[in-house]
């Protein structure tokens, strides 16, 4: 079964699209391409309270997955 990403909600969206950002900052991080500063820029760069929240959430879940200390 196939999932066509473009019919869904704005907001659902939104939320792939910082689950994403989220999983390519911490590989970053692993590979020591950036600084631990840099994805705390990258959170305080989300406006929207909610958004906020749930990309907090995937960079932690995305640490946890590599092995990464929280």
């Amino acid at each position: 079964m196939s999932f066509n990403l473009s019919l869904l909600p704005e907001n659902e969206k939104k939320k792939i699209e910082l689950d994403k950002q989220a999983s390519f900052l911490v590989w970053q991080l692993l590979e020591t391409k950036i600084h631990p500063e840099e994805i705390v820029d990258q959170i305080a760069k989300v406006v929207d309270e909610e958004e906020k929240v749930w990309f907090e959430k995937s960079i932690a879940k995305y640490k946890k997955m590599m092995g990464l200390q929280c």
